[in-house]
């Protein structure tokens, strides 16, 4: 499945038993040896009162908190799949519970929760919060706002997103020593106060084409910093989500679609 071509190899963990390696994972995910996707995506069993539980792995292996394309994915495809009636689900994450709604024309909108810019929420190193932040980088600095959509974002503002420099820069920043737990960087080219243009080098992931998450960091750090308007239109290379954000303590909406490509089987024999 796909999001705006973020895309993910999703598994039914419901109906089968699935264990998974890091080694497996990275297999699966590997666009030459195996499938191929950004993400992995287990639908589980709720452990408390939610639908369905949702875990994410990066390509790389690693398990991470959350991923907003593909909790649109997801409710796409337990509908389709006849996993469930509603039209909307409540799924457990790593960072708290998401609900997700398919929407009559096929989109799907998502509350995302609230974000979080309290650097040990996020968690990011510095002495207390503002509203940007200045991250020393190979000999100069980068002035970035920090958020978290229950994972990392650091977000910088930039003239021209065509010469951005997502793949040199954004594994710096990923790694940076100030972020404990890695980060995902976002780039955002502001177009009108409705409307900006991003890339995202994502942990664990790199460059993909598109990252709800990142959408909604975006959004939500440049309504923070005046630049922008609620609704937000975040344009991708492969096309739009909207964002709705009405300010602090206030969830985050995202609104985009979910497209299944093809299913299958794959034996992994390691």
């Amino acid at each position: 499945m796909h999001g705006l071509g973020n895309d993910f190899v999703v598994i039914d963990a419901m109906n089968q038993q699935i264990s998974l390696s890091p080694e497996q994972l990275r297999r699966l995910a590997d666009r030459h040896l195996g499938i191929g996707c950004d993400q992995i995506l287990l639908i589980e069993k709720a452990e408390g009162d939610a639908d369905f539980r949702y875990r994410i792995f990066n390509a790389d292996g690693g398990e991470v908190e959350q991923c907003g394309n593909g909790a649109r994915c997801f409710v796409r495809y337990v509908h389709d799949h006849g996993m469930t009636g509603k039209k909307e689900v409540r799924i457990e994450t790593l960072s708290g519970v998401v609900i997700p709604k398919l929407e009559a024309d096929g989109e799907v909108t998502v509350n995302m929760g609230m974000p979080k810019f309290d650097p040990v929420e996020i968690p990011f190193i510095a002495e207390q919060r503002v509203l940007t932040y200045p991250l020393p980088l190979d000999g100069r600095q980068v002035e970035i706002s920090v958020v978290s959509m229950g994972n990392p974002h650091a977000v910088q503002v930039v003239s021209d997103l065509d010469d951005a420099p997502v793949l040199t820069e954004g594994p710096l920043i990923e790694k940076h020593s100030r972020f404990p737990q890695r980060v995902n960087a976002g780039y955002m080219q502001v177009i009108d106060s409705h409307h900006i243009r991003l890339r995202v080098y994502e942990r664990g992931a790199g460059e993909t084409l598109a990252c709800g998450t990142g959408a909604c960091a975006a959004a939500v750090a440049g309504i923070q910093r005046g630049l922008l308007e609620s609704p937000v239109r975040v344009s991708f290379s492969a096309g739009d989500l909207f964002i709705r954000w009405e300010g602090e303590n206030q969830p985050v909406w995202m609104t985009g679609p979910a497209v299944a490509v093809f299913d299958g089987e794959m034996e992994l024999q390691f």
